[in-house]
C-alpha cells in the first residue's frame, strides 16, 4: 500500500485547508484510515480516522473543527480542516491499517501563521 499526500501549506488563523490522501490500492478493505500529525519537539499524535464500519474518532483539540472523510470510488481520504489555529501546525501524515499492518504517506506540511 502506497499513500500519497498533498494539500498542506500556509496559511492565517481562522482559514481553511483540506488534505488528500490517495491510495495505490481499493480503500474499502482497510480496518482503519485517517490522519495524525506530528508538530516540532512532539510525538506524533492521531488527529482524525475513520473505522471500517465502526464510525469517525477525532483529537478533542479539533472536535468541530475538521472533518474526515474518504471516497471509495477515488480511493482517496481527505482531511477538511476549518477555523485552523496557530497550534494546528504540524507535519500530517496520512495513515491507513490494513491486514494488520501501518502504513504511512510521506507528510505534508501545514503552517498557520499571522
Amino acid at each position: 500500500v502506497q499513500l500519497q499526500a498533498s494539500g498542506g501549506g500556509l496559511v492565517q488563523p481562522g482559514e481553511s485547508l483540506r488534505l488528500s490522501c490517495a491510495a495505490s490500492v481499493a480503500i474499502f478493505s482497510f480496518n482503519v484510515m485517517g490522519w495524525y500529525r506530528q508538530a516540532p519537539g512532539k510525538q506524533r499524535e492521531l488527529v482524525a480516522h475513520i473505522i471500517n464500519g465502526g464510525g469517525t474518532n477525532y483529537a478533542d483539540s479539533v472536535k468541530g473543527r475538521f472533518t474526515v472523510s474518504s471516497d471509495n470510488a477515488k480511493n482517496m481520504v481527505y482531511l477538511q480542516m476549518n477555523s485552523l489555529k496557530p497550534e494546528d501546525t504540524a507535519v500530517y501524515y496520512c495513515h491507513v491499517l490494513h491486514l494488520l499492518h501501518n502504513y504511512w504517506g510521506q507528510g505534508t506540511q501545514v503552517t498557520v501563521s499571522s
